[in-house]
Formats: structure tokens, C-alpha cells, sequence
């Protein structure tokens, strides 16, 4: 952690917002951990102990604070920019690989040894991958039990705790007191009850600016954004269910209604969440590390909560940006459309939403339905290898070893170049360095005397971007959008020609 003692303490003393989610203060007079906000009199720095992360706290033996509540906090941006085998092996435990399989397997996943990931968490996050799982557990089961009326066994389930009796045993450990005496209401819950849960952001965050993205891709059937926000349905696993988001400012927050006919999805949908709205973005290291550079400086002043706008999955990120080739976004769209309900599961009582198409499973995508669309024969081979690949291959949108080595993979399936492999790692992987060099847009923003530069002279300029290249290639979207009388087609600037 780069924040100093004096800094933090300062902070703490300030109850300053800024710094909500970088730091938890550990006090060690009264065994608990809390947020720099916390309400409570501030402790003597004497008995003050900052850690990075939620987990560090917890797995140096203190409890969380019942008043600031850290599963309130923003998510922390710590480990940002350091170790990428950290950052993949957060995105799976957020998912929930550590609840369905031990560390051995999230280890042969990451392609490192148990011994050196203890070793690269210790460094990064203070905390073991195993105390990071546990405190994933902890703080949403918290979250849940204040913020919903589910029955007590079916918070354990929703958490991703195994037993009823490990839930009950974490937290007497905790807090001293069974769960059920944190929620202060009686637990009814129907099944036709949404679950409405906060997933908090560090402010500035452009909602306008995310809605306005997924707006222009919004496929019928399966999601739609009106006035309330975005909805959709959707399939994790075996578990179908819905989702209703909307920004509420004044809590520094997003509200999602979440409908699904298996608790035990939930934290799985809620990582897919906060990919999608870009939640764990840091908007002041990214205004710092943007800013030095003369034109993305204003456009960063003028629009400092502008997010990369994410995927629901990355098998459909692929899919869209496919089919998205050589062609507009409000074609390829159309033509996303047609895949959806043409090959998209139709669920039952569903109509009077609007929303009653899954997105396409793997398996629907043959040649000849493909074709049917209105493909042409070299995109529709490349969308039924990419499904065949996926099929057989579940876990190819791993994040690799870096950037780069996750982009070769892409490229190495028919139909897909650096372009699109860009594109894919941008919105379906959360890369937030992924770049576009051979972009129209991004060479006409930054043409000067009327002269575009060569991709090979937007990399070299990009360098000093890295590792926000991400968020550059949006505000320079925004900027050409802004000064064109019609929006440029972002996808016709896709690979020109199928591998």
C-alpha cells in the first residue's frame, strides 16, 4: 500500500470519503476493523494498525465494525497495477472458484504453485487466497442479513458457505453472536421476491455515459434500459434468473434487483455485476495516470467518471464482437438479435416484461443457423468454431500470464485479430490496458494538421498511458462521437479480413 501511516491516520481523523475502500484501520484496543469513515470517536494512532484489504484484517484476528460496516465499502483498488496472477486469482475467487473447489485447483487454474500464490497474496493483499475467500463469505452473508429479509439458512447458501453450521460457527467466531441477532427484523421472504443488494462505487461514476453504450447494443428479448435502469435476464450455470440496476448517486451506488431460482449463483452473478458497470474502477489513479497527456487531460477533467462499460459473460462479448464485423453497431446488433431469437431459450411467464430470450448456449451454434441470419460464410465458420472451441475448452476467457499473452490466444481462434482480440479482452476480461491502435476514431482525435497517426505511433504514444489504456480508447470514443455529426461505427473497425 502506497499511503503512509501519517496520511491514513489523517484520513481516519477526516472521515474522509476519498479514501473509503483503500485502507481498513485495525484497532487493536477493541479487536475491530473499520472504514476510514466510520462514525465511531477515532482511536489513538497508538492502537491504529492499516491494512489494504478487508481479508488482512480479518485474517490478523479483528472483526468488523457493526457501525461503518467494510462490506459497505467501496471495493479497494490496493492490488490494482500490481501482481496479474493476483488480479486473475481475485476475479476467480470473486466468482467463486475457492467455494467450489480448493486452493490446488484455483493454483492449476492460475498455472502457479500454492506455495508462491500464499506468497504473491501475502505481498499484495496481506492476506492468504484462503482468508480472502472467507472474507468474501463473511461480508456479503453481512451484507445480506442487513439488507434482506432471506432466511437465515439461505444466507449461508447465498454466501457461498457450505454448512449451515460453518456459517453459524465463522460468525459466533466474529462477532462473538449468532447470525441471526446482526438483522434486528423477522426473515419472510416469498420466492417472487427480488433480492435488492447496494454494489457500492467510488465516486465519480457516468451512469448517462454506461447507459448510453449498452443502449446502443441493447439485443430485444434479452435486456432492456428505459428510465429505471438496465435489465436482463440471464443464465449462470444451471440457474436462470433477472436483474433490475439503477443508479442511485446518493448512495454512492448501484441497486440491483436480482430474481434467481438458485441462491447459491448469487455471488457469481454479483462479480458479473460489478464487471459489467465497472464498479471496481479508480477514477483518481486513472485521472492521474491520463491526465499528463495534453489531449485526454480535458477529456478526463470534463468526464472523470467514465467507465469501461463490460460484458455479461465473455463467450457473448466474443459472440457480439463477431458478429459486429465490417459491419455498424446498430447492424450488428440486428443481427445480434436475430441469433437471440432465433437460437435463445425462451422462458416461460416472461412476456409482460419484454424480457423472455436467454442469450444462446454454445451448443445451438451450428453452420447452417448461422448462415440463416444473413452471414457470410466466412463470420458464420468463425462463430461456430468460437462456440465449438468454448464447448470443449470452458475455461478459455481465463485471463493469461499478461495482456499479451491473452490476446495471442484470442488470435489463434479462426475469425479473430488483434482488433477484435482487443476489443474482447476490453469488455469480457475487464482488461483495463487493452488498446485499439488500428481504431479509426482513435486516429482521427488524434490527427493533427489533419494528419492521422500510424498505429504504430498510437502504441508508442499509448505507452505512457499504461495501465489505463482502456479508459483512453472511451474518452477518445466520447470525443470523436462529440464532434461528429454521426457517430462513426466503432465495430466496422474490426479485422477486415477472417484468419
Amino acid at each position: 500500500m502506497n499511503l503512509s501511516t501519517d496520511i491514513c491516520y489523517q484520513a481516519l481523523l477526516a472521515r474522509d470519503a476519498r479514501y473509503d475502500g483503500r485502507f481498513f484501520t485495525c484497532v487493536t484496543s477493541t479487536g475491530i476493523y473499520c472504514r476510514p469513515i466510520c462514525p465511531a470517536t477515532a482511536p489513538k494512532l497508538e492502537n491504529c494498525r492499516f491494512v489494504s484489504s478487508a481479508a488482512a484484517a480479518q485474517e490478523a484476528g479483528f472483526r468488523p465494525c457493526l457501525r461503518c460496516r467494510p462490506e459497505s465499502a467501496p471495493d479497494s483498488p490496493a492490488w490494482a497495477g500490481t501482481s496479474t496472477t493476483v488480479k486473475r486469482a481475485l476475479r476467480l475467487i470473486d466468482e467463486g472458484a475457492l467455494d467450489e473447489g480448493g486452493l490446488e485447483a484455483l493454483c492449476a487454474r492460475l498455472g502457479v504453485g500454492a506455495r508462491q500464490l500464499r506468497r504473491l497474496f501475502q505481498r499484495h493483499v496481506g492476506a492468504s487466497p484462503l482468508a480472502v475467500a472467507q472474507t468474501r463469505r463473511v461480508l456479503l452473508a453481512k451484507q445480506l442479513l442487513h439488507e434482506t429479509e432471506l432466511p437465515l439458512a439461505d444466507v449461508a447458501l447465498a454466501s457461498g458457505f457450505g454448512s449451515v453450521r460453518r456459517f453459524n460457527e465463522v460468525f459466533l467466531h466474529l462477532y462473538g453472536r449468532a447470525p441471526g441477532t446482526l438483522r434486528g427484523r423477522r426473515a419472510e421472504l416469498s420466492q417472487a421476491t427480488a433480492l435488492t443488494l447496494r454494489l457500492p462505487y467510488r465516486p465519480p461514476y457516468d451512469w448517462q455515459a454506461i447507459l448510453a453504450f449498452l443502449a446502443r447494443r441493447t439485443i430485444p428479448g434479452l435486456e432492456r434500459i428505459d428510465g429505471e435502469g438496465y435489465h436482463r435476464v440471464f443464465r449462470v450455470g444451471e440457474t436462470v434468473g433477472s436483474v433490475s440496476v439503477k443508479d442511485v448517486s446518493a448512495d454512492s451506488a448501484l441497486h440491483a434487483s436480482i430474481r434467481l431460482t438458485e441462491l447459491s449463483a448469487l455471488p457469481s452473478v454479483i462479480a458479473r455485476l460489478r464487471r459489467l458497470f465497472d464498479l471496481q474502477a479508480d477514477s483518481e489513479a486513472i485521472r492521474q495516470g491520463l491526465g499528463r497527456d495534453p489531449v485526454l487531460a480535458p477529456l478526463v477533467e470534463s468526464r472523470p467518471g467514465l467507465r469501461v462499460p463490460g460484458g455479461w459473460d465473455p463467450f457473448e462479448v466474443a459472440v457480439r464482437a463477431i458478429l459486429g464485423q465490417q459491419v455498424s453497431v446498430d447492424a450488428a446488433t440486428r443481427l445480434a438479435g436475430r441469433l437471440v431469437e432465433r437460437l435463445g431459450e425462451r422462458l416461460e411467464g416472461q412476456a409482460g416484461v419484454g424480457l423472455e430470450r436467454l442469450f444462446p448456449v454454445p451448443e445451438r451454434f451450428t453452420f447452417d443457423e448461422i448462415k440463416a441470419l444473413g452471414m457470410p460464410s466466412a463470420r458464420a465458420t468463425a462463430l461456430v468454431q468460437l462456440a465449438a472451441t468454448y464447448r470443449e475448452q470452458p475455461r478459455m476467457f481465463d485471463r493469461r500470464q499478461d495482456l499479451d499473452e491473452t490476446v495471442a490466444h484470442l488470435c489463434a481462434l479462426p475469425g479473430i485479430g488483434e482488433w477484435t482480440a482487443h476489443y474482447i479482452a476490453m469488455r469480457g476480461l475487464q482488461e483495463s490496458d487493452a488498446f485499439l491502435p488500428t481504431d479509426v476514431a482513435l486516429q482521427r482525435v488524434l490527427a493533427e494538421r489533419g494528419r492521422r497517426p500510424t498505429p504504430r505511433e498510437l502504441l508508442a504514444r499509448a505507452e505512457a498511458w499504461r495501465p489505463w489504456r482502456a479508459y483512453a480508447v472511451m474518452h477518445l470514443w466520447h470525443a470523436d462521437a462529440a464532434t461528429t455529426t454521426a457517430a462513426k461505427p466503432q465495430q466496422e473497425e474490426c479485422d477486415a479480413t477472417l484468419a
